[in-house]
């Protein structure tokens, strides 16, 4: 049963939350993936009564835990937070901030729906856009002007390039989808294949780092098979500063199995690859399997900074279907740039 958006009156949603003592009073949770199971309770063990789809929103009744009760047409539900965003999360303030307005510094810079690297691009910005600053936290401003409202990560804003930890403009990136075509790499649980996943993240990953400046070249662009000595040559013959090949693991004796693992060869670059494994279990509080040096082809052979990351079980059935959900995938990205940032800001 889908649901349909129910928007009760703004002192209605005040006296509702003031029933109980872990209220969220007067917000709502916005759907952030479609088809999300909508429970008579807080817990995955309560029965679905309907589903809600994203891009919709419902007025909070409660929180507990991972779990939001949300007012429906009739009567409520629950939703995990994991795939919704909370309307004022992110304590701010609209009347006390250190900057009123900004002037974006270069062209095609991202504006996000959300201050996070998990929130899709809203706009592109040009160069010398004027924007009133609303609201900020440590690292976003909430911008807006008569065309577009967003917000912008505040190193974009350096006149010279984007500083700090994510100092991305002018680092060629080799991204490493593993396998491909007839090479299907490890299967998943319901028979899905690692090469979907790994390409699944690539893009992702594609799309963020070129965003952030990032010259962004694909060892597989396409569901080709590519020999491991083409992928490392690929990278060793271009001017890279990373190299990030992309896995998935499988262990279907232990199904129950997950966990992220980072692997490094050359001992010079094990910073890169415990940044990256930090940022992971950051971004997504996955088990830590730690980083680890490993005698991979691909980075063994590749002279440049190397890493290869395993980012998760598809053995294990809940962690399959939660690897291929987009909100998810996201999550996994804004972890591994986070940690490659990490490691540019001390080159």
């Amino acid at each position: 049963m889908k649901l349909k958006r129910y928007m009760v009156p703004f002192l209605t949603v005040i006296m509702i939350s003031m029933l109980f003592s872990n209220d969220v009073q007067a917000k709502e949770a916005f759907i952030n993936e479609d088809n999300l199971n909508v429970r008579s309770g807080p817990g995955t063990e309560y029965k679905p009564v309907g589903q809600a789809s994203a891009g919709e929103a419902y007025p909070i009744v409660q929180q507990q835990e991972e779990w939001v009760e949300i007012q429906l047409e009739s009567g409520t539900g629950w939703v995990t937070t994991e795939f919704i965003t909370i309307n004022g999360e992110i304590e701010e303030t609209n009347t006390e901030h250190s900057v009123k307005s900004i002037t974006v510094q270069h062209d095609n810079t991202p504006l996000r729906d959300g201050p996070a690297t998990s929130y899709d691009i809203a706009h592109l910005a040009k160069k010398g856009t004027e924007y009133e600053v609303i609201s900020e936290t440590d690292d976003w401003y909430e911008i807006s002007n008569d065309d577009q409202t967003g917000y912008i990560f505040k190193p974009l804003l350096n006149k010279n390039e984007a500083s700090g930890n994510h100092s991305f403009r002018n680092k060629t990136i080799v991204i490493d989808a593993g396998h491909g075509g007839h090479d299907v790499g490890a299967i998943g649980a319901t028979g899905t294949y690692e090469k979907d996943f790994a390409y699944f993240t690539a893009s992702e990953l594609e799309k963020e780092l070129t965003s952030l400046g990032a010259n962004v070249l694909l060892t597989r662009p396409e569901d080709d098979f590519i020999s491991l000595a083409s992928r490392s040559s690929y990278a060793n013959y271009e001017d890279t500063d990373a190299f990030i090949s992309l896995h998935y693991n499988s262990f279907p004796e232990q199904p129950t199995v997950s966990g992220v693992e980072t692997y490094y060869y050359y001992d010079q670059y094990e910073s890169l690859a415990t940044y990256i494994q930090q940022g992971i279990i950051n971004a997504t509080n996955n088990e830590d399997r730690g980083a680890s040096q490993g005698n991979f082809y691909v980075i063994r052979q590749t002279l440049k900074p190397a890493v290869l990351i395993e980012l998760g079980f598809i053995s294990n059935k809940e962690k399959e279907a939660q690897l291929q959900t987009t909100v998810y995938q996201r999550n996994l990205v804004s972890g591994i740039v986070e940690g490659i940032g990490k490691y540019f800001s001390e080159q």
